[in-house]
């Protein structure tokens, strides 16, 4: 049920790349897409009533939560705020050059 939930929100991410105008919607859908991914992941490694993987001498947990996505998830965090940081600042260009956000527009005055 929740991996539905998931690919809802990426379908409603995907919907807005492919179907708005708008430079800045379009950005806001990747974006989108980007954080059900990540969403996906974490669900990968969640163990219900799992336990934190920190070990003291001696001792073993039978229901661990895998740390390996969360750590993944984390990296894939930064790396997804980088992108983004970049496809606002190309918008904020192609604003400034062609004064609009919508790519239709701007494909008509590329010259």
């Amino acid at each position: 049920m929740v991996y539905f939930l998931c690919f809802i929100i990426f379908s409603i991410g995907l919907y807005c790349i492919l179907v708005k105008r708008n430079l800045i919607k379009i950005i806001i859908g990747l974006i989108i897409i980007e954080y059900s991914v990540n969403l996906v992941f974490i669900l990968f490694g969640y163990r219900f009533a799992g336990r934190a993987p920190i070990l003291a001498a001696g001792q073993t947990i039978k229901n661990m939560v895998d740390p390996l996505p969360q750590a993944l998830v984390l990296t894939a965090i930064v790396i997804g705020l980088a992108t983004t940081a970049l496809l606002i600042a190309i918008a904020m260009r192609i604003y400034d050059r062609y004064k609009t956000f919508d790519i239709t527009e701007i494909r008509r005055l590329k010259g």
